[in-house]
């Protein structure tokens, strides 16, 4: 247990950069814990934090060690959380993460439904469209578009991500409908930016892929008032069928359709995931939202 209590005291200078604050969270004096470190370290025969009278940095072999005991420390408290959680009523913080447009779209609206049937639950929502590790930034669900994951976690498909172009009325009136997907470079483009950079117009076409994207209007990754634009009459957007339908149901966007769908990955299989630690399935907060999500997204997708 002494070891156990130095690695959580290394870990802590670490996340405040301070002898003097990591002694703090735990109430004790500064020279304890730094004795406490320094013995954790001559146990280990290596250097793992790099002092000065002003910062406090991990050495190359600091860092291999901090995140091995990340993955040690996460494990424990998810295991003492089962363990105090097993078979009782789901009820505690619960940590989501999901992308900005699915958010609010989709998964806002059906978590205030959850809200009610668990109020024990505390929702603790973040929306962005930068990936989390669900170890690493302490999430319990991930909910992300794109290609299957190669985290070790569990992922399930809950709906097809695929992009579609779309222009307004107005628009395909006063330019024309491209009927070849060649014919986009000549059209206006309203591109969403991912955290990587503007989506392209991409298309499989004679056994290669090609970029046919035309010249941009706007690049935004706010997904409604790109939509706006697009209703508009601004210029063509691609964004998945899910943000756009309730614009296609009132014919305010047209999709517009071509021999070769277009794409923005030359990877196969876009869809949205759900993700999870299979351990934290056992917890009953995790297990619940789990299934509700599922059962209101995946299987009402496939009714």
């Amino acid at each position: 247990m002494d070891q156990l209590r130095a690695i959580k005291y290394f870990s802590k200078v670490v996340e405040t950069g301070s002898f003097t604050k990591a002694a703090n969270a735990f109430k004790v004096p500064p020279s304890s814990l730094s004795r406490r470190v320094s013995d954790l370290e001559k146990s280990l025969g290596a250097t793992l934090l790099k002092r000065s009278t002003r910062i406090v940095k991990l050495t190359e072999v600091g860092q291999v060690y901090y995140d091995d005991m990340q993955q040690v420390l996460d494990q424990l408290e998810q295991s003492k959380e089962t363990v105090r959680s097993y078979q009782t009523t789901p009820m505690g913080r619960l940590r989501i993460s999901s992308m900005v447009g699915f958010g609010e779209k989709i998964l806002l609206p059906l978590l205030d439904e959850f809200g009610e049937l668990y109020p024990e639950i505390v929702l603790d929502v973040s929306l962005s469209d930068e990936l989390s590790a669900l170890g690493r930034d302490d999430v319990d669900i991930a909910i992300r578009g794109g290609y299957a994951p190669n985290e070790r976690v569990l992922a399930i498909r809950l709906m097809d991500n695929g992009f579609i172009p779309v222009a307004s009325p107005s628009y395909l009136e006063m330019h024309g409908a491209p009927s070849h997907v060649m014919e986009l470079k000549e059209h206006k483009g309203l591109y969403f930016k991912a955290p990587n950079g503007p989506t392209p117009w991409l298309c499989y076409v004679d056994d290669q892929w090609h970029d046919v994207s035309g010249p941009a209007v706007a690049i935004s990754n706010n997904g409604p008032w790109l939509a706006k634009k697009a209703c508009d009459g601004e210029g063509i957007l691609m964004s998945t069928r899910w943000a756009l339908s309730s614009y296609l149901e009132s014919g305010a966007l047209q999709e517009i359709k071509f021999e070769h769908p277009l794409a923005i990955t030359q990877h196969a299989d876009m869809a949205v995931y759900l993700l999870y630690q299979k351990q934290r399935y056992l917890v009953p907060k995790v297990k619940a939202a789990v299934d509700f999500l599922v059962e209101k997204i995946k299987v009402g997708n496939e009714r």
